[in-house]
Order: C-alpha cells, then sequence, then structure tokens
C-alpha cells in the first residue's frame, strides 16, 4: 500500500497538542571531525584490529560537524518539533569545541526545533574510565561547563544513554568501548554513571534548569517457558537490565541483593542517584525472550553471550525481524510502559520516549514505515491505558557509525552515501513527514 493510500485508510490515532515529536542521534556516530576534538574511548577501540565488524571508524561518519546546516533542514522539511543530539565531552575538553553547539542550538531554534541535548552517549575521554569514582565527578563538572553556555537556550536535558548497555556491552562483555571483560565484575561502571547522572543533574539545577531526564533502555523479558529454571533466569535478566537501573533513580534503592555488590558509600550515593527527575526517557527496540543457561556461547543481535552467565537469551518465533535480526514485537512498547506505570505507580514521572528504530536496506524502506506505524499506535495504546506519555523520538534521523558493527546497519530516515556524504530521504521519511503533518 502506498504511503497516501496507507494513511488515508488507517490514520494514526492522535496524540496530545503538545506532544514532543522528535528524532535522535549521538556525536560520535555522525559528527566526524575526530581532529577538532580529544580521544575518546571509541577512538582507541576503533583503532584496534578486529573490533569492528567492517574495519571502519567514526573519523567522517556522516561529516555532521560540516555538514549540520543540511541536516538542520532535514530536521525542518520532516517537521519534528524536537531534535536529540549528544553533546561529545571529548569535543567539549577541545579549544573552541562548544563553539559548535552554539551554533547548532542557534540553528535549531531558527528552524522551529527544539534542542534536547544528551550529555553522555558512550563516547567517554580517553583519559577516563567509568570504573573510577572520580568519573562520575568529571562528569557533574563537564556537565556545568555546558549547561553554563547552552543553558540560556537549552531547556530540556538528558544526562547518560543507556548506561545499560554501556555496561554490559563495553564493561562486561568487552563487544563496544573501551573493551573491558570483567562480566559481574562490571557493576562499579553501572553505579558512578548513576552516580555521575545524580550530580549531574545536581549541576543542571544549580544553573537553573527545570526540565531533565535520562534515556535509559528497556524492553519486555518474557520467559522461554514457565519451568522454574527459565522464570528464575528471566527474572535475574529482568533485574540486571531493567530494575537495576530504573529502580535507583525511581524508588531511591537498588533491587534487593545488588546494592552491596557496588562500590562506596552506597546509601549516601543513593541519595543523590535519585535527585527527581522531571521526565523518565525509555529507549526500546523489542522484548527479550530469556531461558536458563545452555552451557554454551550464544551469537544473539551482533553480541556473544558467553556461557558463564546465569542466563540465555533465545530466539523470540514467529515475529519479523529487521536486517540487524531484532525481533519486531510493537506490543512489547504496551507491555513495557504499562508494566513501569503498575511497577512504580507514582514515582513514575512523566514519560518520553527517547529512542525506537530499526536497521532496513533500501530507499523505499517500506518494512521502516510499518514497523513505526505499528509502533506508534503501541504507543497510543499506553497513552489510553493511562500512562503519561509526553514525546517520541525515532531513532535515527541518518544513517551513522553504528558501533560495533560499523557502516553496515542502517537506521536512518535519510540515506547517506558515506562516499560523497549525500543525504537522500528515504519513504519512512515522507511517511513520518505526513503522519506528522496529520497530527498537526
Amino acid at each position: 500500500m502506498a504511503n497516501d493510500q496507507r494513511a488515508a485508510a488507517h490514520p494514526i490515532p492522535r496524540f496530545p497538542a503538545d506532544f514532543l515529536w522528535g528524532v535522535s542521534t549521538s556525536a560520535h556516530q555522525i559528527e566526524g571531525a575526530v581532529a577538532e576534538r580529544e580521544p575518546s574511548v571509541w577512538d582507541v577501540f576503533t583503532a584496534e584490529p578486529g573490533r569492528v565488524k567492517d574495519g571502519s571508524t567514526a573519523a567522517v561518519a556522516c561529516d555532521h560537524v560540516r555538514r549540520h546546516g543540511e541536516d538542520v533542514a532535514l530536521l525542518a522539511g520532516l517537521g519534528v518539533n524536537a531534535y536529540r543530539f549528544s553533546v561529545s565531552w571529548p569535543r567539549v575538553n577541545a579549544p573552541g569545541g562548544l563553539d559548535f553547539y552554539d551554533r547548532l542550538v542557534d540553528e535549531l531554534l531558527a528552524a522551529g526545533v527544539r534542542p534536547v541535548p544528551t550529555l553522555f552517549h558512550w563516547d567517554l575521554p580517553a583519559t577516563l574510565d567509568w570504573m573510577e569514582r572520580d568519573t562520575a565527578s568529571r562528569f557533574a563538572e563537564y556537565a556545568s561547563v555546558v549547561v553554563d553556555r547552552l543553558g540560556d537556550r537549552v531547556t530540556k536535558w538528558i544526562t547518560l544513554n543507556e548506561p545499560a548497555e554501556h555496561t554490559l556491552l563495553g564493561h562486561a562483555l568487552g563487544t563496544h568501548a573501551p573493551g573491558k571483560q570483567l562480566l559481574f565484575d562490571a557493576l562499579p561502571a553501572a553505579h558512578h554513571q548513576l552516580l555521575g547522572h545524580g550530580l549531574a543533574v545536581q549541576a543542571l539545577r544549580a544553573a537553573g534548569a527545570a526540565d531533565i531526564g535520562i534515556a535509559n533502555s528497556h524492553g519486555p523479558t518474557w520467559p522461554a517457558s514457565q519451568e522454574p529454571a527459565d522464570l528464575e533466569a528471566a527474572a535475574f535478566y529482568d533485574l540486571l537490565l531493567n530494575r537495576l537501573f530504573a529502580e535507583p533513580l525511581l524508588l531511591g534503592a537498588y533491587p534487593e541483593g545488588i546494592g552491596e555488590l557496588m562500590p562506596g558509600d552506597v546509601a549516601a550515593d543513593l541519595k543523590i542517584i535519585g535527585e527527581p527527575l522531571d521526565w523518565y526517557g525509555v529507549n526500546y527496540y523489542a522484548p527479550t525472550r530469556v531461558g536458563a543457561p545452555q552451557g554454551t556461547e550464544i551469537e544473539f543481535g551482533g553480541i556473544t553471550m558467553p556461557a558463564e552467565l546465569p542466563f540465555s537469551v533465545r530466539e523470540i518465533e514467529g515475529v519479523p525481524v529487521t536486517d540487524f535480526g531484532w525481533p519486531v514485537v510493537p506490543e512489547g512498547l504496551t507491555e513495557l510502559l504499562t508494566t513501569f506505570k503498575d511497577r512504580y505507580g507514582d514515582r513514575l514521572p512523566p514519560v518520553v520516549i527517547t529512542e525506537n528504530g530499526c536497521s532496513y536496506e533500501g530507499l523505499d524502506d517500506q518494512a521502516r514505515i510499518a514497523y513505526l506505524d505499528g509502533h506508534l499506535r503501541a504507543l497510543h495504546r499506553a497513552l489510553e491505558a493511562g500512562v503519561d506519555v509526553r514525546g517520541y523520538f525515532v531513532w535515527s534521523l541518518l544513517d551513522n557509525f553504528e558501533w560495533a558493527e560499523g557502516y553496515a546497519r542502517r537506521f536512518g530516515l535519510v540515506h547517506v552515501d558515506f562516499a560523497t556524504q549525500a543525504r537522500t530521504p528515504k519513504a519512512s521519511y515522507a511517511w513520518l513527514r505526513d503522519v506528522l503533518q496529520a497530527q498537526g
């Protein structure tokens, strides 16, 4: 069915008039201009042979630093009212590094697009380490520098992006930068990121910011069966990837048995970590089906799961998958949000979907249109069920450097020819533009 026929036959339900509609990107994945900033852990990681599947780096990526004017025009043409980007800590550390974000913010505002910066999206300066407590304090200092420069125009802030994945992939399994393989000894990296978040919230508030959230990744955990071993493994996975990163923020406490594994004065740290949030960001991609350990290494979604983990990730059968092999389960978004509402009650602030998207090839990306269509309907069902949802950001505006996958995965609404840097809007871009126009 053509885009206009699809929209006419089955229009997306109407969202609230003040709903935030946006797209997301991250600095390391699009900016390029690597010589104009300090090195990050990702620069060090990608320089090591075998770390990135196609051997590429983000030295140029989408050349966004030089071509951001084109990208702001694409945002304006799409009709979004917000743009979630990340600020590169290594760029801010370089002389004049904040000048780029000054220009970007001004151009976004001139185009009628609200800037929503994320302060940390995995590109830690190479001289720092989240396993060290001092990095949390350094992060708060960096947050102060950024808000002092941009806070007169930026009103909505995100502290961290996906500390769960940064801990699991970067510090436990070693498939992302900084490439540590610590398994459960990686927990201090989780704690220090959460502490850094709390200290950054304090720094932002001290500078007058009043609209602060975080972008945490979450998804339903589905047990492989009702057998006790599978139920136990699924509960542990849910604790590790969902509750461990939500409950210190929302409840001011770690799940039972986790706090004693963390470093430092945990009770005192939790008072900082639990600084009240104005909204809670959720990055949603798919549920995870989990069972008891199977005693062998498992390759899943581009990630190798070691045999010694106390769970195993299983395939979700009977659903479509993206070109990345990720399952497409829109109803999982409704389930996740209603579960959080039931689990946390009035401790859950308003929710913003800070990422949702998929990897597909081609300019006529009908599968991406179907994906976004299904997830917007699922999000509206959560709204109807009483979840206070305030916004939705598609991942991503541009095809980009997809971390350890290099340039092999295309998540963008806009195709990027990495040889020429030509931008070409895909069918999904036109579809979303039409949806937003219909929303008014």
